[in-house]
């Protein structure tokens, strides 16, 4: 009889110890991080999903507008093609004009050449003419010795007036074409500058619109990798929100937890006490066991049993959470000696009053 209130108030001990115990795990965490209250955990963890929003919000349009830019890139990519193929017919064509042109050079100076002959033919034949004077036809009547003579004379006068003539002729066509291909000469330079130039500015335009290009990928990439980086920030500072808010109900449940086994703890010492120590229920059964051996029997039929679907385990069919809150050492009963068994299940048993926590007791008619 005066054993009874003794394992009573041992099972109380152990039972502080054991809430003490939980209580300086479940504070270790939140003074070690100086962890800030539920509610603006809450709070925080609202703001960085709006944040993360917004930055998604940013991005997809971002996107849209690089889409955009794709367009405009295979625009100007296709008037890139355009202009370089234009510029290749031009490159083409300038070296045609080039040929040409050194063509109309050389013609040039051989008309040149030409011209100078005939006008210094010209000017022989003016000389030659000042000087000898101009023989008329009377002179050479009365200067010519017989008939034979005359005509020789005549024929003489006809071939060097021909002669005169043709010159003439050569020098004003020789000047006339030296003109013609000055004339060609220069259109052809201004045509070649006037390509060269066109060249010019279509690959000025083209440098200018490829830079534009880059430009704008720069910008858009660099904007991509900031915001990216800002909305992994973000996902990652919700991730360490989310933890510290699962630690802190974790905690709270094992604090809630441990005030209700105090509390049965405590209306079990009161109940035996108002009782005398009497449970009326009978403890230690046949084989050794701290709790009635009917419901041991239906539980495990006496055998220490391995977790079951549920997680029950042991003789008397405990779960690893109420192994570990009532001071089992291990992750479950199951493999634990017999005697530390016993030791848990008489706490959780709390002399009668936590029956309940085997449903073969109600089958065996305990309550």
């Amino acid at each position: 009889m005066n054993r009874r209130p003794n394992h009573h108030r041992r099972s109380a001990a152990i039972a502080v110890a054991v809430l003490a115990a939980l209580a300086t795990l479940a504070a270790v965490p939140l003074a070690s991080n100086a962890a800030p209250g539920l509610g603006q955990l809450n709070s925080e963890l609202g703001q960085e999903q709006a944040h993360s929003q917004q930055l998604q919000s940013s991005l997809n349009g971002l996107s849209a507008v690089i889409g955009s830019l794709s367009s405009q890139i295979a625009l100007v990519q296709s008037r890139e093609a355009a202009i370089q193929a234009e510029l290749a017919q031009d490159r083409a064509q300038l070296a045609a004009t080039a040929t040409t042109l050194q063509r109309e050079r050389r013609l040039l100076v051989v008309l040149r050449g030409r011209l100078a002959r005939g006008r210094m033919l010209l000017a022989r034949q003016l000389v030659s003419n000042y000087e000898s004077g101009s023989p008329d036809l009377v002179s050479v009547l009365l200067e010519a010795n017989g008939f034979k003579q005359l005509l020789e004379k005549i024929s003489f006068l006809k071939d060097a007036e021909q002669q005169q003539q043709a010159i003439i002729t050569f020098t004003r066509r020789a000047k006339a074409a030296a003109e013609s291909a000055a004339n060609r000469l220069s259109a052809l330079e201004a045509r070649e500058e006037q390509i060269t130039l066109d060249a010019t500015l279509r690959s000025r335009a083209l440098a200018g619109m490829n830079s534009l290009l880059e430009a704008k990928q720069g910008a858009l990439e660099q904007a991509q990798s900031v915001q990216r980086a800002a909305l992994a920030a973000s996902q990652a500072r919700q991730g360490q929100i989310e933890g510290q808010i699962s630690q802190i109900e974790a905690q709270q449940a094992a604090e809630r937890a441990a005030e209700e086994q105090a509390a049965q703890q405590q209306a079990a010492q009161q109940q035996a006490g108002a009782g005398g120590g009497s449970t009326g229920v009978a403890m230690g059964g046949s084989g050794g066991w701290v709790i009635p051996s009917s419901i041991v029997n239906c539980e495990s039929g006496g055998q220490d049993l391995p977790p079951n679907s549920a997680g029950a385990s042991g003789y008397y069919q405990i779960m690893p959470g109420t192994w570990k809150l009532f001071g089992g050492t291990g992750s479950s009963a199951y493999g634990a000696s017999r005697a530390e068994q016993n030791t848990v299940a008489s706490r959780i048993w709390a002399g009668g009053s936590g029956a309940s926590n085997w449903v073969c007791a109600g089958m065996v008619g305990i309550k």
